[in-house]
């Protein structure tokens, strides 16, 4: 007993949650908060899936249980009470050169083709969703809610006009930059540090046409620095689609205290992630680094796998699990991120976004079957319907309306 107090003493005093205390949910716990789930419109700001719309041997209508390149596959959907939420046209930062701008710009225009294609091959069970009412009316009548989301913008340096044809094909919100800086905007995690000190000026001309046309502005990724010019500098509300406590875990990409509650002042909404390196160290070894990156490579390289490769991957990361071991994220993570999130800028400013397909994912939150545990959770935390309402997209898609209410006027 003394030994069990000291190890909590501990583990409190370094904010480490025990692997012994992971949150366990009663059958009777999970039922209640799936069937609320399923009254709700229940939302996720960030899924990465569309990168498996053109993979070898994807399929959105068949499980692709255990398998590392996928979490969001329809039969899960339903499993978990996912009703949908963005899909992302994501393109991985590149060298910036002119030949690369072209290649981003007509990648970012593929991808745009393969969600198209995805809901009109499946038409029965998706629909593109342009207006917060399309959401509900789409939920409404049984099928899954397709918004679409650029994560970096890259694919606007070549011809920024190309904004407008994005809009007009369903893009409803736009994030400037991801890993590295690029010619709108400077990252959080950029290795060299900044290069605008923010927005540069074609990235706040970028923003300000996105305003324009109603589309929802997505601060993640970007540095401190463009969180501030577009507090400063936005007539509505804007998101970060994939972010957590930088109070819980110092990490770039994540938003302290302060930022938080300026965030809320101006009507805006944190969605929180799922992604491992965001809510705690991994203490990941360079053994382990490489031996991952050869693993990958071994399997051709991430974007040229097929899922069947994918299910190998897993094995394979599995294994390394064994040798190299890392410390993985769990769900005490995550609700330590959202908890404290949740007080300090209340209901009505948190959503959440768990980067599946993207990096998201826990021990225990393995792909959308079980998305369940955090609403059980947010009862369990006395959290009334509203509220978790809100929290599953209800606050994301009020933003959304401010957005295209303002565009209209």
């Amino acid at each position: 007993m003394i030994l069990r107090r000291l190890s909590l003493l501990l583990a409190l005093a370094l904010s480490v949650p025990l692997s012994a205390q992971a949150i366990d949910f009663s059958t009777a716990e999970l039922q209640r908060a799936k069937a609320l789930q399923q009254r709700l419109l229940t939302l996720d700001s960030h899924l990465d899936t569309p990168a498996n719309f053109a993979r070898d041997g994807f399929d959105i209508d068949n499980r692709h249980d255990h398998n590392a390149l996928s979490q969001v596959d329809y039969p899960r959907m339903v499993d978990g009470a996912l009703d949908g939420g963005f899909w992302a046209i994501y393109t991985g930062q590149g060298d910036r050169t002119a030949a690369t701008h072209l290649r981003d710009r007509d990648a970012g225009l593929q991808r745009l083709l393969e969600i198209r294609t995805m809901v009109a091959a499946n038409a029965d069970c998706f629909e593109l969703a342009l207006t917060p009412a399309d959401a509900r009316r789409i939920k409404a009548d049984g099928k899954r809610v397709v918004f679409i989301s650029m994560e970096n913008a890259s694919p606007l340096v070549a011809d920024p006009s190309l904004l407008r044809f994005y809009h007009q094909a369903g893009l409803r919100m736009l994030s400037t930059v991801h890993f590295a800086n690029n010619e709108f905007a400077d990252s959080a995690t950029n290795p060299q540090g900044p290069e605008w000190n923010g927005l540069s000026a074609a990235g706040k001309a970028l923003v300000l046409d996105a305003v324009k046309q109603g589309i929802v502005i997505d601060q993640s990724h970007a540095s401190d620095a463009v969180f501030d010019q577009l507090i400063a500098m936005m007539p509505v509300p804007f998101v970060l689609s994939h972010s957590a406590s930088k109070a819980i875990h110092d990490h770039p990409r994540n938003l302290d205290d302060t930022r938080l509650r300026q965030l809320a002042k101006a009507g805006g909404v944190i969605q929180v992630n799922a992604y491992g390196g965001y809510l705690v160290d991994p203490g990941k070894s360079p053994q382990r680094k490489a031996a991952e990156d050869a693993l990958s490579k071994r399997l051709g390289g991430w974007e040229a796998m097929s899922i069947a490769q994918g299910a190998e991957l897993q094995r394979g990361e599995d294994a390394l699990d064994a040798k190299y071991p890392v410390r993985h994220a769990t769900l005490d993570d995550f609700f330590a991120h959202m908890g404290h999130i949740l007080e300090v800028v209340g209901p009505e400013h948190v959503g959440i976004g768990l980067d599946w397909d993207g990096g998201g994912g826990l021990t225990d939150l393995r792909d959308v079957s079980d998305l369940p545990k955090i609403t059980a959770w947010l009862l369990r935390r006395g959290y009334d319907e509203k509220q978790i309402a809100g929290i599953w997209g209800g606050n994301l898609l009020r933003v959304m309306q401010q957005a295209q209410d303002h565009a209209e006027r």
